[in-house]
């Protein structure tokens, strides 16, 4: 392998050092409701999330809040020397995507039928160090 090449896979690979995620597959709630709270995390630093998690009366905060706190563990576990305190963690990114529906029937007037979806998500949520230096 060139310098170049070796530079940059090594600059690289500290920074992926800096990010973890945490995924959640095929969570039984639809999409839609779980982008209103998904939204209210975006962006903030972790302490700050997990307390408007926590006290959110929503039902897919639950299963948001236990994300983060994956998320959380993930990056301990890349960076075991460094604390969460002094890295300043927040929620770089959280993306709320489709996942598969359950197709059911239910009886509608007149002998016919009506088509409920049962939807589900995959939520990604990724947490970093803040990198931004005030001077």
């Amino acid at each position: 392998m060139g310098s170049r090449k070796k530079q940059m896979a090594d600059a690289i690979k500290e920074d992926k050092k800096q990010v973890a995620f945490a995924k959640l597959n095929n969570c039984p709630t639809s999409p839609r409701k779980m982008r209103l709270v998904a939204d209210l995390v975006r962006g903030e630093k972790v302490e700050k999330a997990l307390n408007i998690l926590r006290f959110s009366s929503k039902e897919a905060s639950n299963r948001l809040e236990k994300l983060l706190l994956s998320a959380i563990a993930n990056w301990q576990s890349k960076n075991e020397d460094a604390s969460i305190e002094d890295a300043e963690l927040i929620v770089k990114e959280i993306r709320v995507d489709g996942g598969s529906m359950l197709k059911r029937l239910r009886p509608a007037p007149q002998g016919r039928a009506h088509r409920i979806r049962k939807r589900s998500n995959h939520v990604t949520i990724v947490v970093g160090a803040n990198n931004n230096i005030q001077a």
